[in-house]
């Protein structure tokens, strides 16, 4: 099955469109657990490892807004927790018109996964936009940096 939304160039080598959809959905499903009272801004993320493996976060707001805790960094510690670390694609899903990236802090943490994954920034409705982290994060500070 070839990925319906974007060139097959894009899709990372090491993941199948059938993950990459399954990856989505999850994203999409998680997106729905979000807590965000205050920005009212919903997201879910999925990683795929490099054995195919599935993790998932949502954000979490709280009141003391610097404690708030970003989809993409709760998928991260569930992948970290499960003992994974070589991440081969983020799913990030918002609600927005258009696909949202991750932010800065996100990005640095992803990096640390893995600075050549890919990254999928889309909606429900399937607004897909794919990068690739050292896209987004280009000279990242890294274990190489200490």
């Amino acid at each position: 099955m070839q990925f319906p939304y974007v060139d097959s160039e894009m899709i990372p080598s090491a993941v199948s469109s059938e993950v990459v959809e399954r990856a989505v959905a999850a994203a999409i499903a998680v997106r729905a657990n979000a807590y965000a009272p205050y920005s009212n801004f919903l997201v879910g993320a999925a990683l795929v490892d490099s054995d195919g493996g599935l993790h998932v976060g949502c954000n979490v707001e709280n009141a003391s807004y610097g404690l708030t805790n970003c989809a993409e960094r709760a998928a991260v510690a569930a992948a970290t927790a499960a003992g994974r670390r070589n991440i081969v694609l983020c799913v990030v899903v918002t609600g927005t018109p258009s696909p949202a990236a991750p932010c800065g802090a996100c990005r640095q943490v992803l990096s640390e996964c893995n600075p050549a994954m890919q990254i999928l920034c889309t909606t429900p409705e399937r607004a897909d936009v794919f990068y690739r982290m050292d896209e987004l994060l280009p000279h990242a500070f890294g274990p190489d940096s200490l």
